[in-house]
């Protein structure tokens, strides 16, 4: 399978070939990762925009239930298990790769995910919200930046352990990220200012991780594509 229809089915829950991919699919896909962002916005878009004919709550609700959907709530589970990891590590760092290992959900990781939901639903309220103007790129772009970000962490952080955090380090080089980064954040000069916030928030992401965790997982990798997107929105809502 070519490297960008892998992303796309390994990054959503749309209906593609089956395949058994190696690692060097899994390599080719990395760099495409931001292309699988494109799907997501614009079942979120329709679903959104729909739901908006109703009432902005049920365009919040809609367009959250369909980014959930479409995602498989991959990127929900990663941010469930950092959060259980930071959480139980924060007084022991010898139980950071236990918890991480540990396929149930804390309570840190409950709280973080319900959170995140809560976030995503209110922000999505406010741009559906009467008077506002909001374009369907704009939206689209959120999802697709957010998926440009773990590009940069594969090659800034060490890898926590080896696995898919491993593999993708030694696949993505700088050109892909300057090449998406040049694409994504040129588009959003033109339909949302707001979204340019997106390498500072990455970029805050990445210390953190380091930090806190000493390097990067599959799991921090779709912790920070949801605390991106969040952040996205918060921006275009501030930006309205």
């Amino acid at each position: 399978m070519n490297g960008p229809l892998l992303a796309v089915r390994f990054l959503t829950r749309l209906p593609l070939p089956h395949s058994v991919p190696d690692e060097g699919d899994f390599a080719r896909a990395f760099p495409w990762f931001p292309l699988a962002g494109l799907p997501v916005g614009l079942c979120l878009v329709a679903a959104f925009f729909v739901g908006s004919m109703v009432d902005p709550w049920v365009a919040a609700c809609v367009g959250l239930a369909s980014w959930i959907f479409f995602t498989g709530a991959l990127h929900l589970d990663g941010l469930g298990d950092i959060a259980d990891a930071a959480g139980a590590s924060h007084a022991d760092k010898s139980r950071l790769s236990q918890v991480l290992a540990d396929p149930h959900i804390g309570s840190f990781g409950v709280v973080a995910i319900v959170q995140q939901c809560l976030a995503k639903l209110v922000l999505l309220h406010a741009l559906a919200a009467p008077g506002v103007t909001l374009s369907a790129p704009a939206l689209i772009l959120v999802p697709m930046i957010a998926r440009t970000a773990p590009l940069g962490w594969a090659l800034a952080l060490p890898p926590l352990h080896k696995g898919l955090g491993t593999l993708f380090g030694s696949a993505v080089r700088w050109r892909d990220i300057a090449a998406w980064a040049a694409l994504l954040l040129s588009a959003s000069v033109l339909v949302a200012p707001a979204l340019l916030i997106a390498p500072v928030v990455a970029w805050g992401w990445g210390l953190w991780l380091r930090r806190r965790l000493g390097g990067i997982s599959g799991d921090g990798h779709g912790a920070g594509i949801e605390l991106v997107e969040t952040a996205l929105l918060l921006a275009l809502v501030l930006a309205r």
